[in-house]
């Protein structure tokens, strides 16, 4: 077996003052993707964002290569890519640019042309590689930020429901990039209702609490599938 890059332990979050996940651990090693699935309310972005270190888990531990992420947060956010509900795009600017803003924001500086096509051809933006965002449809958007992810060239990504908005051709694309980044050594963990196309992959399901309830005694249920 191969050993584990990412690993989470014992891990719990609120959100609007109630328990979403208790007791969640899980490990992942190179080549790996973990499909988050379960009920709206379950925990799916609230678990992607902690991940992220966009929320303070209650509990629990996230290492990287057995160092805990929080100990370093910039270079633990080096390292991943993610992906939510909001594609935080700038209206104004091409599709290019806002690439090559995200770069810089990444503290990559100048943009190689080759990476930057490279990322757009991955979901077949390069048409659309000067177009104002303001103009494109809500799937050229999600492409767009799809693109933002393959170019930041790192292990992880993190998706928040990846084929949102996609057309059946958009989808495709993003599969073949994913097998890509998973054949060259990297993981991915996604919030999803679709399958992503690969082969092999594991799921995560977590139990859905309704509103204003009270977990159970024993921790909110999560079953691990392959």
């Amino acid at each position: 077996m191969a050993p584990s890059l990412l690993e989470v332990t014992d891990l719990a979050c609120r959100r609007g003052g109630r328990k979403v996940f208790e007791r969640l651990s899980f490990g992942m090693a190179a080549g790996e993707l973990l499909a988050l699935v379960g009920r709206n309310g379950s925990g799916k972005t609230t678990l992607l964002r902690a991940l992220a270190l966009l929320v303070r888990p209650e509990a629990g531990a996230i290492q990287w290569q057995g160092a805990d992420v929080r100990a370093e947060p910039e270079a633990w956010r080096s390292r991943l890519a993610w992906l939510g509900h909001l594609e935080g795009l700038k209206g104004d600017l091409s599709v290019a640019e806002n690439l090559r803003v995200a770069e810089q924001l990444r503290g990559e500086g100048v943009l190689d042309i080759g990476r930057l096509d490279a990322a757009l051809a991955a979901v077949d933006l390069l048409a659309l590689a000067d177009r104002p965002v303001r103009t494109l449809s809500a799937g050229q958007r999600r492409r767009t930020a799809l693109a933002r992810v393959v170019l930041a060239d790192v292990r992880l990504w993190l998706l928040d429901e990846p084929l949102n908005a996609l057309d059946a051709p958009a989808q495709a694309a993003f599969r073949t990039a994913l097998a890509k980044h998973l054949a060259g050594g990297g993981l991915a963990i996604a919030a999803t209702h679709a399958d992503l196309g690969v082969a092999g992959a594991r799921t995560l399901e977590l139990g859905s609490m309704q509103s204003g309830s009270s977990p159970p005694s024993g921790g909110e249920e999560h079953e691990m599938k392959t």
